[in-house]
């Protein structure tokens, strides 16, 4: 950790009697002291306690303004080579604070960029900030941008500044018509899209660590393209509840997609519920209370009847609240179940959530805001995706209208 502190150099005093102010800059044991080219009187340096306190004379309060550049302008010298190498020569760092030096500045490659990037992110996640999924995602963008500058380029890798609009609408392209993936050539836009988004975000936390001067993914401006979401019809909803189950693990399977049903959490956030999780308030009433792995945003549900009975029958029989199982073992089991209950449509565990927002909440009345709120959507244009106006919303309505014009 570098620290630097203020001093003064009390052995001799200048012809106004004023001793020099010097600065002792530390970093991992190793001390350097350089003369900040300023003095002060003993007296006033003591009195102000070394400039801390409130100051009055304006010569002192100028020359704590100058203190405090000094010091921006040692941290901002030091973060510059630190960028470099981490083990910072401090004996560099007094030749470049002196004029007696240059820190030549590295031209960092987009490659290391995402590698930046994803090793902060895999501190996220290890702190249970983002989930595993997504850090996979941006290890999976980096793969992918490795293989389109070789092919491209015939490069490993291309320094930032040398990444025009060119090269960023070409790794689109790329992505979309070229790229190979277990067998399937090109990617669908809306993952493309997310994809270039990735790239965006590794390079403006660059630019916040002030490594890179300007972001080249800003002038990128592909749009998702909006597909209606699947979700169960509250009759689809009941042929699931009532269908006779004697398979133990597609019972746990249908208990675990109907819980998400009737609470919205995502299968990430459902799966890592724990009692803990679990609030009443003053009125008696149970609430789920978590944050969204995805965006840390507080996700708070009343429990539903049926969502209490699967809690209860599940109660006491392990850490978390709901059995564990795979993302992928999950949808699979689910397309048993989808057959077994003749239900004609792609059943995935993502579409409980969509069914909470639809079938559950909206479709009984339940407020858009409100629902948002419960979903953790950071705003309510991303709550009126999932939450779809059904049908018989439509009907109310127009019966409504029908009575006015009879």
């Amino acid at each position: 950790m570098l620290k630097v502190i203020f001093y003064l150099k009390t052995e001799q005093a200048d012809k106004n009697g004023e001793f020099s102010i010097f600065a002792r800059i530390t970093y991992n044991t190793k001390r350097i002291t350089l003369s900040t080219g300023k003095a002060i009187s003993k007296e006033r340096w003591a009195y102000t306690n070394n400039l801390r306190n409130v100051l009055k004379l304006e010569k002192e309060k100028v020359l704590k303004n100058y203190l405090d550049l000094y010091r921006l302008n040692v941290e901002k010298k030091f973060n510059k080579l630190f960028n470099l190498d981490s083990e910072v020569s401090l004996d560099l760092l007094k030749a470049e604070l002196s004029g007696k030096a240059e820190i030549k500045t590295k031209q960092i490659t987009i490659i290391e960029i995402m590698q930046k990037h994803n090793k902060h992110f895999k501190k996220m996640v290890l702190a249970g900030e983002r989930s595993s999924a997504s850090f996979q995602k941006y290890e999976r963008a980096s793969n992918l941008l490795s293989v389109f500058i070789k092919k491209h380029y015939g490069n490993d890798d291309m320094v930032i500044e040398d990444i025009s609009s060119a090269f960023v609408f070409s790794l689109e392209e790329y992505l979309k018509y070229e790229s190979s993936y277990k067998g399937q050539i090109g990617i669908k836009n809306n993952s493309v899209v997310k994809y270039m988004k990735m790239y965006k975000t590794a390079c403006n936390y660059c630019f916040r660590m002030d490594l890179i001067q300007k972001n080249p993914f800003n002038i990128y401006n592909g749009k998702l393209n909006v597909t209606d979401a699947i979700f169960l019809s509250q009759q689809e909803l009941n042929k699931i509840t009532d269908k006779p189950i004697f398979i133990e693990r597609l019972q746990k399977v249908r208990d675990i997609f109907l819980f998400c049903c009737y609470t919205g959490y995502a299968p990430v956030d459902a799966i890592s519920l724990t009692k803990a999780n679990l609030s009443e308030d003053n009125n008696g009433n149970l609430w789920i209370m978590a944050n969204r792995t995805k965006t840390t945003i507080r996700e708070n549900v009343p429990v539903l009847p049926p969502a209490l009975a699967i809690i209860n029958k599940y109660k006491n029989k392990q850490t978390f609240l709901l059995p564990q199982i795979s993302n992928q073992k999950m949808n699979a089991y689910l397309k048993e179940i989808a057959d077994i209950c003749d239900i004609d449509k792609h059943l995935t565990w993502y579409v409980s959530r969509h069914t909470f927002g639809t079938t559950v909440t909206l479709g009984n009345g339940v407020r858009l805001e409100h629902v948002s709120s419960m979903m953790g959507h950071t705003n309510i244009k991303q709550t009126q995706h999932y939450a779809k106006v059904l049908d018989v919303n439509v009907m109310d309505d127009m019966n409504k209208l029908k009575d006015k014009f009879q």
